[in-house]
């Protein structure tokens, strides 16, 4: 699509965002607040579509801190809080709202945390069912009834085959564009075709007239429906270890095949992270279902664990390529 058929880019961003600032203070509810940049975990708390409703004992406002005691992170523990502010907003308005892009911690505290409020519906959407980035909804169950449109995808075309360009060089070209992070969903790289890249729906007018180049390839921009999108799921290899604990340090040094002592430096240095929360301490017992990221050196899956005859520990490692 020729960018010469738009209007020029900072009169669409302009028209973007009044709009996005119309719809947030309407019936419609499009909550705007501010977040942060995080890494991802490979798979959703919610599968895509998936509607949660939640009828337990209300929780007053005077507990709110109460329901943010079990999560760690205090900068999760920050976003999550903005999030149950907005559900209890929601539920006592009428209203469906809607956050931006959440990294999938944010999402797993906050529905953890939505579970304990009573009547109160959820959904949580990435464009597709193993999408990293994503964004929910709250609202009465009476209201939130089918999945809101909140998502859109985009696919960004050109002769990639000259030049090769990374999941780094797509997102710093859309954000040289003058959006946000937060606006941005996951970006799946393509090699020669380019790339398809999950967006909030205000913005996908703006990045077709704005983006014209990634790196120094010419690009072209277009709306895609989210079932265009091709998504292939991530390559893992599995192997076990023995182990005579479970102990952050032992496991993850195992898994990436580097030594203890390099990960005690590692996690000294705040690279080491479960679950996205960084790590502290060398003696942090991990379990079956944790996600252990390590910084450059990628991430892996805990998988069944067994003890040993002889005391030890038989853990499944499940290592992310």
């Amino acid at each position: 699509m020729a960018a010469t058929s738009f209007a020029p880019p900072w009169i669409v961003l302009r028209q973007a965002f009044r709009t996005v600032a119309a719809s947030s203070s309407s019936s419609s509810s499009y909550l705007l607040h501010p977040t942060h940049n995080h890494t991802v975990l490979p798979s959703s708390p919610l599968r895509h579509s998936a509607l949660r409703r939640c009828h337990v004992a209300k929780a007053m406002k005077g507990d709110v801190e109460l329901l943010l005691k079990g999560v760690g992170d205090q900068a999760v523990a920050k976003e999550v809080k903005h999030i149950l502010e907005m559900a209890r907003r929601a539920t006592s308005t009428r209203q469906v709202l809607h956050t931006d892009f959440l990294t999938l911690p944010v999402v797993k505290e906050s529905v953890s945390v939505l579970g304990k409020l009573a009547d109160v519906a959820v959904v949580s959407q990435g464009g597709y069912p193993e999408a990293e980035r994503c964004r929910i909804s709250v609202g009465h169950p009476d209201v939130l009834t089918s999945d809101p449109d909140i998502v859109a995808a985009l696919s960004i075309t050109g002769n990639f085959g000259f030049q090769a360009c990374s999941h780094g060089d797509f997102l710093g070209a859309i954000l040289g564009t003058g959006i946000t992070r937060d606006k941005l969903g996951d970006i799946l790289v393509q090699e020669e075709k380019g790339a398809q890249v999950l967006i909030v729906p205000q913005l996908v007018d703006f990045i077709v007239s704005a983006l014209d180049k990634v790196g120094n390839v010419s690009v072209t921009c277009s709306k895609i429906p989210l079932l265009a999108l091709e998504y292939e799921p991530p390559r893992t290899n599995s192997f076990k270890t023995i182990e005579a604990s479970l102990r952050i340090d032992a496991v993850a040094s195992a898994g990436f095949k580097i030594s203890r002592s390099k990960l005690v430096d590692l996690i000294s240095s705040g690279d080491v992270r479960v679950n996205w929360a960084t790590v502290t301490k060398n003696g942090t017992a991990v379990k079956t279902g944790d996600i252990v990221s390590v910084s450059g050196k990628g991430r892996l899956k805990i998988g069944e664990i067994n003890e040993t005859k002889k005391g030890k520990f038989a853990i499944e490692i499940i290592r992310f390529l």
